[in-house]
């Protein structure tokens, strides 16, 4: 089997929004989360009446993935209905750049599936704390 292509992990992403649960901001984000054994792990956004108990769609597919004892990531997608796609928040990003330091990134617009642009996890949080210091 080949391994899933950007394109299908944008497709997957795009799927996974449908169970996003944002009954107050209604912003539906979905994500996709690549090993490099080729399984994909999906998430979507939750959120919460107080607002800082939500959760992000990539920090739910990455939960799911340790949870379940996946590991070594390559890429992730996000995917919701913003022009030109959403970019990982912060707390998502300090997370990727402990779990998936070299993952790359992808993000679309679920109204525009095929104009997808890419990143680094590397770029978007350069000099993160990484914990080496705590062991």
């Amino acid at each position: 089997m080949a391994r899933p292509n950007k394109t299908t992990l944008i497709q997957a992403a795009a799927h996974a929004r449908q169970f996003a649960v944002a009954p107050y901001s209604k912003f539906l984000v979905g994500a996709a989360l690549l090993t490099r054994q080729g399984e994909i792990i999906t998430g979507a956004n939750v959120e919460s009446a107080s607002y800082g108990l939500t959760c992000c769609a990539e920090r739910v597919a990455l939960f799911k993935a340790l949870t379940a004892g996946a590991k070594d990531f390559v890429a992730i997608a996000v995917v919701t209905r913003l022009a030109g796609g959403a970019m990982p928040c912060g707390a998502c990003r300090q997370l990727l750049a402990e779990y998936a330091p070299q993952a790359k990134v992808y993000v679309a617009d679920s109204a525009a599936l095929k104009r997808i642009r890419e990143f680094r996890v590397i770029t978007l949080l350069p000099g993160a704390f990484d914990g080496s210091a705590l062991r």
